[in-house]
């Protein structure tokens, strides 16, 4: 149970003597060191680390605008911490310390996790092995879990918001950045674009009611990259990239997933499921064979699986580097006859998240030059298509880049 309440737009509400025992009355720097190099920028986010001058315990401090785009946005800014306190009792989330305020920021002091977030090994030119993938997997799950029985839906997972405690293992993951994550209560309909564009459901892109099963959709993605290192539906443009999505224009290619088992197969294709009603929920997908390993279904791929419906939209592909493992974990070992490719995994996840309702039209479209496919950005965008991406700051928010 929600110990507060629920506006009808699916935010947390914290009342006034509630809110004001939360917020911490003192200057943020007098109780602790902020570091003025910045782990992480957004558009309206920046994450310091932030060590306490009496413990000298190290956190990572997110210094959040009170104003976006001449908006109030306290009420989200005030749904998100909510939610954090919800989730005090759990270790799958990043834990929520204390939290300041200025004249213009609101500062959410979290718990600091040391290896940053598991977008870095995909960064790297890399993807886990199976055992990892599986291992990272239950965890994710465990935390997706955790909100679902609340009815709480992230809307944004991603590996930009699965943290490592450890640097280099998937021992202990973490979700963060519960920024436009919604509480689904019954009776309730929610409608609105929003998430990252490579990971955003159908149902979304379709402006249909938003469900916990949306993070279900999110959950096969996720297991197609961490197994690939590359996108399932990933374009040359966001268009395309909807249009494959709604379409669920999904392959196997052999020369990704050679080694990987006909159970771990099975767990994407059962959570990417145009249908929202026909997903499996979190419980299931942690009971399926390759999470809960109750069956021996680990046999490698030896031949392209695709999905059932007809394939008319090709996904670019772009070669990544070879399968790896983290050096501190122990590895284990019809339709139409076109072969549909992935993107980049590393090109194309880069910080693009989607924000706002549309009313009339759930997709919209974009003037865009020919190096990129922002219009609001133009040839200073790194949403490249045609280029690779330059590495840059690591992003720990919402953060609408375009």
């Amino acid at each position: 149970m929600l110990d507060y309440p629920t506006s009808q737009d699916g935010l947390l509400q914290l009342e006034g003597s509630v809110l004001e025992g939360v917020i911490q009355k003192a200057n943020i720097l007098e109780v602790y060191e902020v570091d003025k190099n910045p782990l992480g920028r957004g558009k309206y986010a920046t994450v310091c680390r932030a060590v306490h001058r009496k413990t000298r315990t190290p956190f990572a401090a997110k210094f959040v605008r009170k104003r976006r785009r001449n908006q109030d946005q306290m009420k989200e800014i005030i749904h998100e911490i909510a939610v954090l306190m919800q989730c005090s009792s759990t270790s799958r989330v990043i834990r929520l310390h204390e939290v300041y305020e200025s004249a213009t920021e609101m500062i959410l002091v979290l718990e600091l996790a040391a290896g940053g977030e598991l977008q870095h090994v995909l960064d790297d030119g890399q993807c886990l092995s199976e055992s990892e993938a599986r291992k990272a997997m239950k965890q994710i799950l465990e935390g997706v879990s955790y909100l679902h029985d609340r009815n709480i839906a992230h809307l944004d997972l991603k590996p930009q918001n699965l943290l490592l405690s450890i640097e280099d293992s998937c021992d202990d993951i973490k979700l963060c950045d519960f920024g436009i994550s919604k509480i689904l209560q019954p009776g309730v309909t929610v409608r609105e674009i929003l998430g990252t564009v490579d990971y955003i459901a159908p149902e979304v892109l379709s402006y249909e009611p938003i469900c916990l099963s949306t993070d279900i959709w999110s959950v096969g993605v996720l297991g197609y990259v961490l197994l690939s290192g590359f996108s399932p539906f990933g374009a040359d443009d966001k268009q395309q990239t909807f249009l494959n999505i709604s379409k669920c224009n999904l392959s196997f290619e052999p020369e990704h997933f050679e080694d990987v088992s006909s159970a771990a197969i099975d767990f994407i294709k059962s959570a990417l499921i145009v249908d929202p009603r026909k997903r499996p929920t979190v419980h299931e997908l942690m009971d399926h064979p390759w999470i809960s390993l109750k069956s021996n279904l680990m046999q490698p791929l030896s031949a392209p699986i695709r999905s059932p419906e007809p394939i008319n939209v090709t996904p670019r592909s772009t070669p990544i580097g070879q399968r790896k493992s983290f050096s501190c974990l122990s590895s284990d070992g019809g339709c139409a006859d076109l072969t549909p490719k992935s993107k980049d995994f590393k090109a194309a996840h880069a910080r693009t998240t989607l924000s706002g309702s549309f009313a009339e039209s759930p997709v919209r479209t974009y003037s865009v030059t020919a190096q990129c496919i922002c219009a609001q950005c133009g040839p200073t965008c790194r949403h490249l298509s045609h280029a690779p991406v330059t590495k840059t700051t690591i992003t720990i928010d919402r953060a609408i880049l375009c």
